[in-house]
């Protein structure tokens, strides 16, 4: 089968060089797996980091990619729930560990150390396999899982939303960013944004959001002040640097702040007296535990959610959809076609 494959890591102007197409064995399965025909992936920016090097436990080669879905091919003698011709996701968060609160010692994500999603053809444990959103076709149903499943926890389990809640979520384009301002929108909060382009924060407002401003204009965070009325109760964040020191300042008496990215690199200052003083909350979180990936595939079957596809590429235009996220042009998923 076909897959896509890191050789060795680089600088981005060798991307071509060294993420290469090749030819590697269909993989086996065990009684308790089941092989999925993988019709569609999604690129995370957790993909990005490993090309560059700057990624824990580093193995190569390796297959990249932690979303997608497909179609079921085989499954082993001791699954029942699944069957060969479902239309399926697969959760990429495994061995999670016995605390909700954390992972443990145990987590890994699909894509490394084991091959991910970039290739034809996956074998996988039965109980990381979801049937797929009835409502949603395959190239959504692709975009679901790493991001849907780190904004879903981020939202819901950490920040706890609320309707009619003031939302601010940072660098809106990628992929938590974009299922943190459909899940707030599900829930009736109201949605505010930073980006660093008009185009985006425009596209924002048509998905939801009541506005956004411009991180690379002086004194923006007093614009966003004003656009919330002076009222930020939530800020979804995973960018770090400035914006979280920037934001802090206006941050309305008990609000949450939930980290799950540092963009921008880690904030230099931070004033704690504004954080005990205002009572806030904040909170650090990355992907989630088995029962939150069933939730965010339940809650996205309720509220009938849609991702955000950016751009979808052919297998051949790897390289352009890997591209594509380096210069940060996509605002929601980046999908390429697999089989």
């Amino acid at each position: 089968m076909k897959a896509i494959v890191l050789k060795n890591i680089s600088n981005i102007e060798e991307l071509r060089k060294n993420l290469v197409i090749e030819d590697i064995d269909i993989p086996k399965i065990k009684q308790d797996e089941v092989l999925v025909k993988i019709k569609y992936a999604a690129l995370n920016h957790r993909d990005l980091w490993i090309c560059k090097g700057l990624y824990a436990g580093i193995k190569l080669p390796v297959v990249l990619g932690s979303d997608c879905s497909g179609i079921v091919q085989e499954i082993g003698k001791d699954v029942t729930e699944i069957n060969v011709g479902d239309e399926v996701v697969i959760n990429p968060s495994h061995n999670w560990g016995e605390d909700e609160n954390f992972q443990g010692k145990d987590f890994r994500i699909l894509g490394l150390p084991e091959n991910g999603t970039l290739q034809e053809y996956i074998s996988i444990n039965k109980k990381y396999i979801y049937k797929k959103p009835v409502h949603l076709d395959l190239t959504e149903s692709s975009a679901l899982p790493l991001a849907g499943l780190t904004a879903y926890r981020a939202v819901l389990k950490k920040a706890m939303v609320k309707e009619n809640d003031n939302v601010v979520i940072s660098g809106i384009g990628g992929g938590v960013s974009t299922f943190a301002l459909l899940f707030s929108k599900a829930i009736g909060a109201k949605i505010f944004v930073t980006s660093g382009t008009q185009d985006k924060i425009n596209k924002a407002i048509g998905f939801g959001a009541m506005g956004g401003v411009n991180y690379k204009v002086n004194d923006w965070e007093k614009n966003l002040a004003e656009l919330t009325g002076k009222k930020i109760d939530v800020l979804i964040d995973g960018t770090a640097g400035e914006t979280v020191i920037k934001i802090i300042n206006i941050m309305s008496p008990g609000g949450r702040i939930v980290n799950y990215g540092v963009t921008t690199g880690n904030p230099k200052e931070i004033d704690f007296r504004k954080i005990f003083w205002k009572q806030l909350k904040l909170m650090g979180t990355t992907m989630g535990s088995d029962s939150d990936f069933g939730e965010m595939i339940g809650f996205i079957i309720k509220h009938k959610i849609r991702p955000v596809i950016d751009k979808i590429f052919g297998f051949e235009e790897y390289a352009e959809a890997f591209e594509r996220m380096i210069k940060a042009e996509q605002l929601g998923k980046i999908v390429i076609l697999i089989s």
